[in-house]
C-alpha cells in the first residue's frame, strides 16, 4: 500500500466558523497524524456550502495527497460533505445495506424510530472503504483514487475519537513509513527568547530532529520531535537531544519532561519522596489550591489550604505575627514566610507554599506597586521567599496565575 506523503485537514461546519463550538477534531487529527510521521502543513475550516467545500478540496489536493475531513455526514439537507467529495472524484453513490441496518439498529437500541432522512447516511461512494461507526449513525468513509485519498469522518467529537483510534489508526499503520515521537521540556523562569538564543543551533540543525520553543502561560515549553522507522528509535533520538539541552544553561530551569504542568510536577516530586503539601493564599485567592486539586489523585500529597485575605485571617489561621504585619505589611517577604510556615505547621505537612501581593488593578505602594507578589516555600529546613515584579499593565488574572506558578516553582526547587 502506497505511503501517505503529506496530508491536510479540512473541517466542515458553519458552527465552527461562527465560533459556536471549539474545533477539537482538528487538534485530535493533527496530533495523531504527527505521531504517525505524516506531515500536516495546513488546516482549513469551511462552512456547509458545497461550492466552497469543493474549492477547498481542490486547493488541498494541489498541495497534499491525502485529505482528512470531519463533519457534514449527518442526515440533514445541509450535510453535503460526502456528496461533494464523491462528485469531486466522479463517484456515484449507492445504498449500502449493511450500513443502513446498523443505523436502524442504533435507533432501535435507544428506543426511537429512525427518521427517513437517516437513510442518506447509508449512501456510500462507489468503491469506497467503509469504517464502521459503532458510536453513532454516520459511517466513516475512505476513498482512494488517482493517487489521492480522502478520509471522511463524522463531526461529533465522541464519534470521531472512537472511530479514529479503532478504525483509522489501523489503516494508517499500513500507509505510514515512519513515526514521529515528541517530548516536552518544561521550563520556568527563563523567557522564550533567551531559550531560543541558547538552543538556536539545535533548532536550525534540521534533519530528523526538531527543537522548537513555545511560550505557554507564563513559562516556556520546548518540544523535541524525532522522526524514525519505529517508536523506540525516535524516543532515543529525543532523549539524546534532551540530555544535550540539560547540559546548556537552560538545564537549571527545567522542571520536568512531559509532566504537563508545574502543579503536576510538584505532586510527582513530593509523592516520590513521601512528602505532603499545604498552601496559604492571599492574592491568588484559592487558585493555587484549585490548580493542585484539578489533578485527580492529589489527595495523597495535598492536605489542604487556607485563603487568608485579611490580616486578621493571616494571624488567626496561620499564626502570622501582628508585629510582622505592622512593621512589614501584608505584602512582604516576612509575611509570606510566616504564611508558608504557618500553614505547614497547622496542617502538619512537610511543605508549605504561600502567596501574597497586589494583583490589581487597584492597590500597591510606590515601593511595591501593582504586580508585586511575594511567594514562599517552607520546609523543616526553613523558608525561602521570592519577590515577583510583574508589570502593572498585566491583567489581574495573569498576575494571579503567574504568582501561583512561581510558588509551585519554589516548591520544585527552582530559583
Amino acid at each position: 500500500m502506497e505511503q501517505i506523503r503529506s496530508a491536510e485537514i479540512l473541517c466542515v461546519g458553519t458552527e465552527l466558523l461562527l465560533g459556536d463550538i471549539v474545533n477539537t477534531n482538528a487538534a485530535l487529527m493533527a496530533e495523531r497524524l504527527a505521531a504517525f510521521g505524516i506531515p500536516v502543513y495546513r488546516q482549513t475550516v469551511v462552512g456547509d456550502n458545497p461550492a466552497r467545500l469543493r474549492t477547498a478540496l481542490e486547493e488541498a489536493y494541489s498541495r497534499a495527497d491525502t485529505v482528512f475531513l470531519s463533519g457534514g455526514l449527518g442526515p440533514t439537507c445541509d450535510d453535503l460533505t460526502k456528496e461533494t467529495v464523491a462528485e469531486y472524484f466522479g463517484l456515484p453513490l449507492y445504498l449500502d445495506e449493511e450500513s443502513l441496518e446498523r443505523i436502524k439498529k442504533y435507533f432501535s437500541d435507544i428506543g426511537r424510530r429512525m427518521p427517513d432522512n437517516n437513510i442518506k447516511q447509508a449512501m456510500i461512494p462507489e468503491g469506497a472503504m467503509i469504517f464502521r461507526n459503532d458510536w453513532g449513525t454516520a459511517p466513516a468513509i475512505c476513498i482512494e483514487k488517482d493517487r489521492k485519498t480522502a478520509i471522511l469522518l463524522p463531526g461529533p467529537p465522541v464519534e470521531i475519537e472512537q472511530i479514529w483510534f479503532n478504525r483509522v489508526e489501523p489503516y494508517l499503520h499500513l500507509r505510514s513509513g515512519s513515526v514521529i515521537r515528541s517530548k516536552n521540556v518544561h521550563i520556568l523562569n527563563m523567557g522564550e527568547s533567551a531559550v531560543e538564543e541558547v538552543l538556536r543551533d539545535m533548532m536550525l540543525a534540521g534533519g530528523d530532529l526538531t527543537v522548537a520553543p513555545y511560550a505557554k502561560d507564563g513559562e516556556v515549553r520546548v518540544r523535541v520531535s524525532a522522526r524514525a522507522a519505529d517508536e523506540n528509535t525516535a524516543d532515543a533520538l529525543c532523549d539524546k537531544a534532551i540530555e544535550k539541552i540539560r547540559e546548556t544553561e537552560v538545564g537549571s530551569f527545567i522542571y520536568g519532561i512531559d509532566v504537563g504542568s508545574a502543579e503536576n510536577a510538584l505532586l510527582i516530586k513530593l509523592r516520590a519522596a513521601g512528602e505532603t503539601l499545604a498552601v496559604a493564599e492571599s492574592c491568588t485567592g484559592g487558585l493555587l489550591a484549585k490548580r493542585i486539586t484539578d489533578i485527580a489523585g492529589c489527595s495523597d500529597v495535598f492536605a489542604g489550604g487556607c485563603v487568608t485575605y485579611s490580616n486578621e485571617a493571616k494571624m488567626r489561621l496561620l499564626g502570622v505575627k501582628h508585629d510582622t504585619l505592622d512593621k512589614h505589611t501584608a505584602v512582604s517577604a516576612e509575611t509570606a514566610a510566616e504564611m508558608a510556615r504557618g500553614v505547614r505547621l497547622a496542617l502538619g505537612t512537610s511543605m508549605g507554599l504561600a502567596t501574597t501581593g497586589y494583583a490589581g488593578p487597584g492597590g500597591g505602594t510606590p515601593e511595591d506597586p501593582v504586580g508585586t507578589v511575594y511567594v514562599a516555600v517552607s520546609t523543616a529546613e526553613g523558608e525561602r521567599v521570592k519577590r515577583l515584579s510583574m508589570s502593572p499593565l498585566r491583567s489581574r488574572a495573569y498576575i494571579r496565575y503567574s504568582a501561583a506558578t512561581q510558588a509551585l516553582g519554589l516548591g520544585l526547587g527552582l530559583k
